[in-house]
């Protein structure tokens, strides 16, 4: 077998949260070209039907399920739901995000949960539903998306902080699970990206006057991160190249962490 033929995923099927858009797109590209089928998740149905349509031009299946899996009984049960219709060999925990900046001495506790539902439990509902089955066969991928954010720094002028808290425990989750599982076959791996310019960055600039150049100003490579980048790291993470690696947590943030 040639170095290339391990980062093939013919026959896999891989699940992403979050896949429609954005880096979860990007991934999603990225195992639909190794040869993987897709069910991608997402709230927008718009925005999975067009993901849809352009992946199903590399010749691979893609399901698309409308839904907000970061209400964790949701997650549950259309992750199970999937689950009936066919195996999962791949799960990429990919659902996240800031959305409001509130003051964290002014965060409502109901906003507090919600924030830690959407950007951990999602994750766990996700991974519990479909992880059984995995086990049972004796290979599985789990792909969690961290952050620098929690596990390694705090962002400068940034409020809120039930972002770094969840990614920090999301990365302690996986650094677990991979503990639990790695005799078993299956992996548990995290990325943490640094600021990378995707949809919600780009309104986030447009809403704050110079925040890109402040932020980029912190990053060695001087630039924030294209969401094609992280695909090959993620990928991987996925596939059978990476069968001795779980419970690693795998910095992509242009050198932001280094200074």
């Amino acid at each position: 077998m040639s170095v290339f033929d391990q980062f093939r995923l013919t026959g896999r099927r891989a699940l992403i949260t979050g896949g429609s858009r954005g880096l979860g797109r990007a991934m999603a590209q990225a195992l639909a070209e190794a040869g993987a089928d897709l069910v991608l998740i997402g709230r927008t149905t718009e925005s999975l039907e067009r993901a849809k349509a352009e992946l199903e031009t590399l010749s691979c299946h893609v399901e698309v399920v409308t839904a907000d899996v970061s209400e964790p009984e949701t997650a549950s049960l259309v992750c199970s739901e999937v689950l009936k219709r066919g195996n999962i060999d791949i799960l990429i925990n990919n659902v996240g995000g800031r959305r409001e900046d509130i003051p964290t001495a002014e965060m409502p506790l109901d906003a507090w949960r919600r924030y830690l539902d959407l950007n951990l439990t999602s994750a766990v509902a996700c991974t519990t539903a479909v992880v059984g089955p995995m086990l049972e066969r004796g290979w599985g991928r789990v792909v969690n998306i961290a952050s620098i954010a929690g596990p390694l720094i705090a962002f400068k002028g940034i409020q809120g902080r039930h972002y770094e808290t969840a990614k920090a425990a999301l990365a302690g989750y996986t650094r677990a699970a991979a503990a639990d599982w790695a005799a078993r076959g299956v992996t548990v791996n995290a990325v943490c990206p640094g600021v990378f310019f995707t949809e919600a960055n780009r309104r986030w600039a447009s809403e704050r006057l110079g925040w890109r150049e402040a932020v980029e100003s912190n990053i060695p490579a001087r630039r924030m991160g294209e969401a094609a980048e992280i695909a090959p790291l993620v990928l991987y993470l996925c596939s059978p190249a990476s069968a001795y690696m779980t419970g690693a947590m795998l910095v992509i943030d242009g050198g932001y962490t280094l200074w």
